[in-house]
């Protein structure tokens, strides 16, 4: 749901220096809530935060972090898991598994036999089951879901198949939302005795992801939908990149005019808005997003560095009726099951893993790439692997180069910023593409914009602050990569900025 324009919005009590008992009496007129609930449910991470007026509260929703992943398990017995211990449960329970697909049973059938029994009537055969493809995981112990956030916008995905049961989206989401709830309670009871999470201002993209000319409505009712069985019943929308940008006031208050770049550059969206702020004012010019963000970085990173040293490439050698074929090894029946850890155990079955061996048996100088395969299927190694990218490419932003390694897969390799920055030159040029494109619009050059925000995870790879410092040099902040939109959206709240969702919820 783009939001632009230019209402005004009152920001009185935050931006001016007053004193303290002077600041109170002005919060208690133009706050609407006692404490803002903001609520951050990501694409590949969560976060909370309370606001009651003078403070941020942000909310520890892990043991030892305040960020939470957007991950939930459900097992055989429909028991769930969220967060971390979510991922951890779906790495204990794969790890090493073979998959053995079975066939699926669509219904029985009989046949006639061809003879004529003692009644007159065609004699029947026995029963038989009649199976389709081979599509059921009999050994699975239970499924890991992340990025659902992605599917919102597309309505062709309605539901998703958890073992014999259909679960639509909502289902999937609203476990987060409970445990961040119940996450939320005591902080909230420390600052407001008696009150209940019950309220909350839920951030969204511009744009969510999806193909549908109505997939933000869509996407939102969703969200509304999965936030009141969480029991927020009172709900409020606040795009992400103004709430980024929100926090960002809040935590810088000044009283100079000031047009404002905010770049919020996550896990699954780049979100940019472009605010003025004069005083005690802010207007909202323009917001654009697109789906972009750092899953999408990780899984070129996948290609640029691992394909190679996983067999891609190499030729294939083997018996056929009345000679020798040669061709190259489908790598590609393997490559999308590798870009998606969560589905990648699909491929410890004998259709992906007899094909290795056989690869593996010629003993030639690419064995060992195809052994690295096999053992990362027969392993479940894809998480770990996914995992060490995310190092690499955190190392990578504070250093020239850094090490990929991999023990389990015998990969030791040395990684420049300069071999990464070749492999994301893609992102980097849609990132660039898509500051243009709101600036065009609005028809702002690039000396109009006096600041710019930087914020989320993606945002901190050296590349990318380097486009926006040659943009707008000497402008440039970085701010809280991976809670300002949740500290923004509890401020949101309570100012009453958000907007209503479209859809009523009932008690």
């Amino acid at each position: 749901m783009p939001i632009s324009g230019n209402s005004s919005t009152q920001l009185e009590f935050l931006l001016t220096d007053s004193d303290p008992n002077e600041t109170d009496a002005i919060t208690h007129q133009a706050a609407s809530r006692s404490v803002g609930i903001g609520i951050d449910f990501g694409t590949s991470n969560s976060a909370a935060a309370l606001f009651d007026g003078k403070q941020i509260h942000l909310i520890q929703l892990e043991a030892n972090a305040t960020v939470m992943p957007s991950a939930t398990y459900i097992d055989r017995d429909y028991q769930i898991r969220t967060g971390q211990d979510a991922i951890n449960q779906y790495i204990e329970s794969n790890t090493g598994r073979t998959v053995e697909l079975s066939a699926e049973v669509l219904g029985e059938g009989r046949t006639s036999t061809g003879q004529i029994g003692d009644n007159g009537l065609p004699e029947e055969a026995a029963t038989q089951k009649i199976y389709g493809q081979a599509i059921i995981d009999s050994g699975q112990q239970g499924r890991l879901f992340r990025g659902i956030k992605r599917l919102l916008g597309n309505g062709a995905t309605q539901r998703i198949m958890v073992f014999e049961r259909a679960f639509r989206l909502v289902a999937l989401i609203t476990p987060l939302l409970v445990r961040i709830s119940r996450s939320i309670q005591p902080v909230l009871l420390s600052l407001t005795p008696g009150a209940r999470p019950d309220h909350a201002c839920i951030g969204h993209p511009v744009n969510f992801e999806g193909n549908r000319h109505d997939g933000n409505q869509s996407a939102l009712a969703l969200l509304a939908e999965a936030y009141g069985y969480a029991e927020f019943r009172e709900q409020s929308f606040y795009a992400e990149p103004i709430a980024a940008a929100l926090s960002y006031v809040y935590a810088h208050p000044h009283t100079q005019e000031q047009t404002l770049l905010a770049v919020d550059f996550g896990g699954g969206t780049l979100d940019l808005c472009i605010m003025r702020r004069s005083g005690a004012d802010f207007s909202v010019i323009a917001t654009h997003g697109i789906g972009l963000g750092g899953d999408h970085i990780d899984q070129l990173m996948f290609k640029g560095l691992l394909f190679p040293l996983l067999g891609k490439g190499e030729r294939w050698r083997r018996a056929g009726e009345d000679r020798e074929i040669e061709t190259l090894f489908p790598f590609e029946d393997y490559e999308e099951y590798l870009l998606n850890w969560t589905v990648s155990y699909i491929l410890n079955q004998n259709k992906y893993t007899t094909p290795l061996m056989q690869r593996i048996s010629l003993g030639d100088n690419a064995a060992i790439r195809f052994r690295r395969l096999y053992d990362l299927v027969k392993n479940n190694y894809s998480y770990l692997v996914f995992q060490c990218l995310k190092d690499l490419k955190a190392a990578l932003s504070e250093q020239e180069e850094a090490r990929l390694d991999i023990p389990e897969l015998d990969i030791d390799v040395v990684v420049t910023r300069h071999e990464f920055e070749a492999m994301i030159a893609e992102v980097l040029e849609q990132f660039a593409d898509a500051i243009s494109a709101l600036l065009n619009r609005t028809g702002l050059s690039n000396d109009a914009i006096q600041l710019v925000v930087r914020t989320g995870g993606s945002s901190l790879i050296p590349a990318v602050k380097r486009i926006l410092d040659e943009r707008f040099p000497g402008r440039v902040v970085e701010h809280d990569p991976f809670t300002s939109v949740a500290a923004g959206l509890a401020i949101a709240e309570y100012l009453g900025l958000g907007t209503q969702p479209a859809v009523s919820l009932t008690d």
